[in-house]
């Protein structure tokens, strides 16, 4: 018989904290035992009307503690998209029906029509985490997950979008048993309009996801295809990021890109309206604390529409000193608002000079860390958004003024965390475990476009790089594909410079940077080969040191330092080389932490 499980937005809150409330139940059911014990020792005795006040204690702690643990608020509340944000929106995180459906015979039983599944699961989180709930480690290639929902009066009467934050790998989505729409691609935010189908009262989201890691079909980054080994760890399957409603206007601004020049103080602003309507005003605002710093407007037409925002004031954004414009794009019909959505942006551009980045005109040192983005409890997950910008904070304490986002794309969350902390970043993405023949090109392609759409906009992103360590060209498949996202990449977005592959193969005819990875553990040889080292272009040492320190099982290279102190020599010795090199823009050491 299967768990009848409701989930709409009023017992969100309660079925939350379920797993808290079970282990507190435990505790008190054994507190209730001995007192019932207790109870009965002295109910032949004087001490009666003591074990009863006892029992009655018991049960008064009972329900005040889980009256506590009913007040806990959802996980992960906060937006997940700082960059484009609407007041008028719905947080669906929290508990959902799920079901893993090894033989594939959902559809068979009508499961995208609204039958009960068999467990529950704590969405954003895989089902491989603790935090899920369901700590399930074994292959899933069927997941189905349900929750049910009731339309906030205050978003009556407007367009409605089902937003997913990323789901691995592949979601069919249905509302209310109706098909609303089907994704592909595990890194990469989707939405849908679902207005069309909702209707009075409750209404359903059912989601089916495919995930076949192990088939080379799918980007999968560091994902272990079978357990984790090495420097393959545990898969992130289904939903892993938030899930979320939001109404909209009858038109609406449906994405932007936005390109500061802070030569001249001015923005480029291509964005897209979705709607059919006529005789509509965007304008886009800028502002720089509570002033105005500028705006520019013009007839809106369904598709592109362009703007040139000129600032009043000038404010660069710079590592480690960063200054964050708001931004917001209204619609209007004369005097009516049709939408407004907020967002922002940081005056900053990225050039080559010689053998240096610059940023703003100035040569920045990139002092990158390895960040791979795994959480103990979440996987792929942060547990809080605190963890975001802790990770980031801890990362600029130990000396680091960036990262590579190794074989991962990050939330946006992170992102927003580093534009506002000043951190820089190299966008990457999952491309281990990928199949490079041609009948899989799209899966990359689509997916990596995606991504780069999504992120083109954060100041905090300086170069691109959409493979790593790709392995060495066999019959030209791997040269094609990486010229091909080479050139698609720089199609989106002509202001950072891409690394196509980091280490390993390069394949790109003239290349504009270049780097390496070398794990030698000896800071002589290792300065010796670096020293002198020099290209025609930029170059980093993007992966180095990975030092194993008490590694049992893991990933770490040469002998383990015995103390502190060798351990800091052995660093300062790799570091020193690569600072004291003059051809050199930057390096990444491996890493911060471990990882599993």
């Amino acid at each position: 018989m299967r768990a009848q499980i409701t989930c709409d937005s009023k017992s969100t809150r309660a079925l939350l904290e379920i797993n808290r409330m079970n282990k507190i139940a435990v505790q008190l059911f054994a507190l209730l035992i001995m007192s019932l014990r207790q109870l009965f020792y002295v109910a032949c005795g004087r001490q009666l009307r003591r074990g009863r006040l006892l029992l009655k204690t018991s049960i008064i702690f009972c329900i005040f503690s889980l009256s506590l643990s009913l007040s806990a608020e959802i996980p992960r509340p906060e937006h997940p998209r700082p960059d484009a944000f609407r007041k008028n929106w719905l947080n669906l995180n929290g508990i959902w029906q799920f079901e893993i459906d090894d033989a594939d015979t959902g559809v068979a039983r009508g499961l995208q029509s609204g039958e009960n599944l068999d467990s529950k699961i704590v969405v954003p989180f895989c089902p491989e985490s603790k935090l899920s709930w369901v700590n399930h480690y074994g292959i899933m290639k069927h997941l189905w997950y349900r929750r049910t929902f009731q339309l906030p009066k205050r978003m009556s009467g407007q367009r409605i979008l089902l937003h997913f934050g990323a789901v691995y790998y592949s979601a069919d989505v249905f509302v209310n048993g109706a098909p609303a729409g089907s994704h592909t691609g595990g890194s990469e935010s989707f939405d849908f309009e679902i207005t069309r189908l909702l209707r009075a009262g409750k209404n359903e989201i059912v989601v089916h996801v495919f995930d076949d890691v192990a088939s080379g079909s799918q980007p999968a980054g560091k994902q272990t295809p079978t357990v984790s080994h090495g420097c393959l760890y545990t898969r992130t399957s289904g939903i892993w990021q938030t899930v979320w409603l939001e109404a909209v206007g009858s038109s609406f601004v449906e994405n932007a890109s936005v390109v500061p020049d802070p030569d001249n103080s001015t923005v480029q602003i291509d964005a897209t309206v979705n709607g059919l309507e006529t005789n509509l005003t965007l304008t886009a605002t800028a502002f720089a604390g509570h002033d105005r710093a500028g705006s520019e407007s013009c007839a809106a037409a369904p598709g592109n529409n362009h703007l040139v925002l000129h600032l009043s004031e000038k404010h660069l954004w710079q590592p480690g000193k960063p200054y964050l414009y708001d931004l917001r794009f209204t619609l209007t019909r004369g005097d009516k608002k049709v939408d407004e959505m907020a967002s922002y942006f940081g005056l900053r551009k990225v050039s080559i000079q010689g053998h240096a980045i610059l940023i703003n005109g100035k040569p920045v040192f990139q002092r990158l860390i390895l960040d791979q983005g795994f959480y103990p409890e979440g996987i792929w997950t942060a547990p809080s958004d605190a963890d975001l910008k802790n990770d980031i904070k801890n990362s600029m304490a130990a000396g680091f003024n960036g990262a590579r986002l190794h074989q991962k794309v990050f939330e946006p969350r992170y992102l927003y965390w580093a534009d506002k902390l000043g951190y820089l970043v190299w966008g990457e993405f999952p491309s281990w475990g990928f199949d490079f023949r041609p009948k899989y090109y799209s899966n990359f392609t689509n997916e990596w476009r995606e991504a780069v759409l999504r992120d083109r906009n954060h100041p905090a992103i300086v170069g691109w790089c959409p493979f790593n360590e790709s392995p060495r060209v066999k019959n030209g498949t791997v040269s094609a594909l990486q010229q091909i996202v080479w050139n698609q990449t720089r199609g989106i977005d002509p202001t950072r410079p891409i690394i196509e592959s980091s280490g390993w193969v390069h394949t790109v005819p003239d290349p504009e940077v270049l780097d390496a990875h070398d794990y030698d553990q000896n800071p002589d040889k290792f300065r010796k080969k670096w020293g002198p080292f020099s290209t025609g272009v930029p170059f980093m040492v993007s992966e180095f040191g990975g030092i194993g320190w008490a590694t049992q099982g893991g990933w770490g290279y040469g002998n383990g330092p015995r103390t502190l102190n060798e351990f800091y020599a052995r660093y300062q010795g790799l570091v020193d080389a690569l600072l004291d090199s003059p051809n050199l823009f930057g390096f990444c050491y491996t890493q911060l932490t471990d990882v599993e």
